[in-house]
């Protein structure tokens, strides 16, 4: 009967040790991706950031011309239009910022996923 319990628990354990590799190799798996793809929406968000800015330069300019002299042109379609475009801009930031702040969340909890699995492999070493 004792023999049993032994038996048990190493079949036990090496159901464990199977489960937690498995979950390494996803989180080894997953991880780089969600590590690119926070930089790529990082670089689309400052991208964004830097066409809204171009966008309200570009605005005041033709506001200001407009204001100095009676253009030939109605400009003020064009600052609509732009002002239209700032607006969509504003908006796909604001996505890409609720991504980017998922995608900070996932690594976080695949990082801790990822302590955890690894102190409960090795309770022997101090964290």
């Amino acid at each position: 009967m004792a023999e049993t319990k032994v038996e048990e628990g190493a079949v036990n354990e090496i159901e464990y040790d199977c489960r937690d590799a498995i979950t390494d190799g996803i989180i080894d798996l997953i991880k780089p991706s969600v590590i690119e793809v926070d930089d790529r929406v990082r670089t689309v968000r400052e991208s964004q950031l830097e066409l809204r800015q171009q966008i309200d330069s570009l605005a005041e300019e033709l506001r200001i011309i407009s204001e100095q002299q009676k253009p030939t042109v109605d400009l003020e379609t064009y600052v609509k239009k732009l002002n239209n475009s700032r607006r969509k801009v504003m908006l796909v930031n604001n996505i890409l910022q609720n991504v980017q702040d998922r995608l900070n969340k996932l690594y976080n909890n695949v990082s801790k996923e990822t302590a955890r699995r690894k102190a409960t492999l090795d309770p022997a070493k101090p964290k």
